[in-house]
């Protein structure tokens, strides 16, 4: 029975794949795109998430200092104020990433495509070769889900650290390094 798959034209953009279809990627609300603090305000005290937002970026101002910012636009507020309302709003505006399950990072992955370690360069994944087999549970996952976890990362990041931090730690170093120089790569976790 096939596990969760990603496709891509590079390693790193096929186990991006994976991971996107598996869990949620630190993102935006697109809802969240106010400029002016009043705007900004305005759709933080439209819902009880902002009001909590508000308080815990530390805005403590009395009611009817609020009712009197939300009544007017062009008030005078100081920009300390102003600076705890827009971190409030960034702080809803970004909905977190969900860190990497346990059956991604103790997964076993099958890697289909070129690869190469010194002068040899096969096709994995084919009637002539079997795919690349990697034990993720050997793996040092630490720098990924970081990096996952901070919106950071890319698809070569993530070639980059899997190849350091799961292949070389599963399998060694190879030859002259591990290369995934192909344009298709498929990867499978069973």
């Amino acid at each position: 029975m096939a596990g969760p798959t990603g496709r891509g034209d590079s390693l790193g953009a096929a186990l991006g794949d994976l991971l996107r279809a598996q869990v949620t990627p630190r993102h935006r609300l697109s809802t969240y795109n106010a400029k002016h603090w009043h705007a900004q305000l305005s759709q933080l005290t439209g819902t009880r998430r902002g009001y909590e937002a508000l308080e815990t970026a530390g805005l403590d101002v009395r009611s009817d200092t609020l009712f009197k910012w939300l009544s007017d636009p062009e008030h005078n507020v100081r920009r300390s104020y102003r600076d705890l309302i827009h971190t409030a709003y960034e702080n809803v505006a970004i909905v977190p990433a969900d860190p990497i399950p346990d059956h991604i990072k103790r997964g076993q992955y099958e890697i289909s495509g070129v690869v190469r370690t010194g002068n040899d360069e096969r096709t994995r994944g084919t009637r002539d070769a079997a795919p690349l087999r990697i034990d993720g549970t050997r793996g040092n996952w630490q720098e990924i889900e970081g990096l996952w976890l901070a919106g950071e990362l890319t698809d070569d990041e993530f070639e980059d650290h899997f190849v350091d931090d799961v292949i070389v730690e599963d399998i060694g170093e190879g030859t002259d390094g591990w290369e995934f120089p192909g344009a298709s790569y498929t990867v499978e976790v069973r």
